[in-house]
């Protein structure tokens, strides 16, 4: 069964050989990240990025409120709030747009949103933010990802130039190689619950 927040890509985006090799991936990597055991991997994962990839002082933050059977960042997402960052939420908007970031702090309640996402309300202020942590379904050593197919994270990473994007997930979805199109941004590095694994490409 596809997730609820599984977005069905856009026929143009990729040829169609490629979108429906990615389609058929998104459901053996649905299927793979349901059956991982989540326990005490998100305080690995935080454990993880703090000591190997940190952001920069003073960098502008981008997570996410993990749903579903997502690694659970809210370890990491506290523990960067705790150092001083600023950081940002992603807000969907319609297809075709990037997506927005909101002020996240840990004191506030989020709401519901897009897709079934939580998210800062309104009132919070949006950020820019110049290092991102991504959500994805399967990734590779080459820094590729395979997202949720709406092509949300690749027209933001697309308005965002210098900024950094580092994936995080289970160490088991890896692959070893993500099919990918001319419009596929590639990661900086992954972090997961067993280590930092940077591109291939950096």
């Amino acid at each position: 069964m596809v997730a609820p927040h599984v977005i069905p890509l856009t026929p143009a985006a990729d040829p169609p050989e490629l979108a429906a090799e990615k389609a058929a991936l998104r459901q053996s990597a649905l299927a793979r990240r349901a059956g991982i055991a989540p326990k005490g991997k998100g305080r690995a994962l935080a454990a993880i990025v703090l000591e190997h990839c940190p952001p920069p002082p003073g960098a502008i933050v981008a997570g996410f409120w993990p749903m579903g059977d997502e690694i659970d960042l809210r370890p990491l997402l506290r523990s960067l709030e705790a150092r001083g960052h600023a950081i940002g939420l992603p807000v969907t908007p319609p297809r075709g747009a990037p997506l927005l970031f909101r002020r996240w702090r840990s004191a506030e309640e989020l709401v519901p949103g897009r897709f079934g996402t939580s998210v800062p309300p309104d009132s919070a202020p949006l950020l820019r933010p110049d290092w991102l942590l991504v959500p994805l379904l399967a990734f590779d050593r080459r820094g590729a990802r395979l997202g949720y197919g709406g092509g949300y994270y690749d027209r933001t990473l697309a308005t965002l130039p210098g900024a950094t994007a580092i994936g995080v997930a289970y160490a088991a979805q890896e692959l070893p190689a993500i099919p990918t199109g001319p419009n596929d941004r590639m990661l900086a590095g992954i972090a997961t619950e067993l280590g930092y694994l940077p591109s291939e490409r950096s």
